[in-house]
């Protein structure tokens, strides 16, 4: 096998490489030992002073790319009889390996390298190690800013994006929000997966519908309720513990805040457009608050501490309820939600298949997932599931037959 970077050796050692480099012929003769297991790379011997030198007129023969074999440089005959006459030769040292490392690579200089056309809609600078923002003047008519996965730690020289709708800077280093006041037209911001504390700074950014901060150090939901236009607000992996200032958020449909330390659903009276609530992983014990929510069709509150299926009078318009892994002994209350479609009630405490019979209005219910619950002891599980509700076409993971 022909070493394409070093194409005399076989399998070139670390001596062969150092001392041949640059040169037009490799003061090495690479050998193979141990049947093809091991191989060795031994000093070609110096050429007689008799001998042409190095830079003498070659035969080429054959082209290294082709898979015939390894590149050959011939010299004449004569030529070749005289390189059996050696002296010694001195093995490369160390001492020039630093030279060959300090020199840099020029396509690697060149790899982080972006040229912007000024007239793009979309930009997309995602992964790029960048550490700072800076010269995006020339971006007139930008519209989507991509910032991802970089290592970008402060929000700035953004003011001349006056046309930007949406700014990523999902997973940086950014702790606070800032220097945003100019992008009047911004729609969509995702701050996502960064060490911000405080929500703030946000008060000239009257058209914003959607804001992703998940991932964070946020302790409270605050200075959003200017934001009259907000659509969807995230706010996942915090360090919540109160629900309060969302007066504002009357255009609301859907609001995140799982995984934080919630204790008590409140204070979402006037989210009279909510569709979808999500509140998993927090430390709830009670389903309550939601009796203004009569547009709420999606709500999950999976990962909690509830005992009780109750307080869902008025959500009349349910598709989907997540409430597994809670401490629920009975299923109850839920007969009048008769749009519902998926029922996620694993990981709780269901032991009587009567309780099934509250799903039975439900006659477009597609999904049930019943797993890790005493139900499931039963060898007729899956029958019996199917028998109650004939709709179903997902029991569990696994799709009905």
């Amino acid at each position: 096998m022909v070493s394409r970077e070093y194409p005399w050796c076989a399998w070139p050692s670390l001596q062969c490489r150092r001392a041949w480099r640059g040169a037009p012929r490799p003061p090495c003769q690479c050998q193979q030992e141990g049947g093809g297991q091991r191989y060795t790379c031994t000093p070609r011997p110096a050429p007689h002073p008799a001998a042409p030198s190095l830079h003498a007129p070659q035969r080429y023969m054959g082209d290294p790319r082709e898979p015939s074999g390894r590149r050959k440089m011939s010299q004449d005959p004569e030529d070749v009889s005289n390189t059996n006459q050696t002296e010694e030769y001195d093995e490369p040292t160390v001492e020039s390996e630093p030279e060959e490392v300090s020199r840099a690579d020029p396509e690697d200089e060149c790899e982080d390298l972006v040229i912007l056309d000024p007239n793009a809609v979309d930009v997309d600078l995602n992964h790029r190690r960048i550490a700072k923002i800076e010269n995006l003047e020339s971006l007139r008519c930008v519209e989507t800013l991509c910032l991802r996965w970089n290592l970008i730690k402060k929000i700035e020289n953004l003011h001349t994006l006056t046309m930007l709708k949406e700014l990523e800077l999902y997973d940086n280093q950014i702790t606070v929000i800032e220097n945003l006041s100019a992008l009047v037209n911004l729609e969509t911001l995702d701050i996502s997966f960064n060490r911000v504390r405080k929500i703030e700074n946000l008060e000239g950014l009257i058209n914003l519908k959607k804001i992703f901060l998940c991932a964070n150090k946020i302790s409270r939901i605050e200075n959003l309720n200017h934001l009259k236009n907000l659509e969807h607000l995230e706010l996942g992996d915090n360090k919540i513990r109160v629900i309060e200032n969302l007066d504002g958020l009357t255009n609301l449909n859907s609001i995140f805040l799982g995984k934080n330390k919630i204790t008590k659903l409140q204070n979402l009276d006037s989210l009279i457009n909510l569709k979808i609530l999500g509140v998993q992983s927090n430390r709830i014990t009670k389903i309550e608050g939601l009796g203004r929510l009569v547009s709420l069709d999606q709500l999950y509150c999976s990962h909690n501490g509830i005992e009780l299926l109750e307080g869902l009078d008025n959500n009349v318009k349910l598709q989907t309820l997540d409430m597994a892994v809670n401490k629920i002994k009975k299923i109850e209350n839920i007969s009048h939600l008769t749009e519902l479609e998926e029922f996620w009630f694993n990981g709780n405490e269901i032991s009587d298949w009567n309780d099934l019979k509250q799903l039975e209005n439900a006659k477009g219910i597609q999904t049930v997932y019943l797993e890790g619950n005493p139900l499931q002891r039963d060898p007729n599980y899956r029958r019996k599931i199917k028998l109650a509700l004939p709709s179903l076409t997902q029991i569990d993971s696994t799709l009905c037959r």
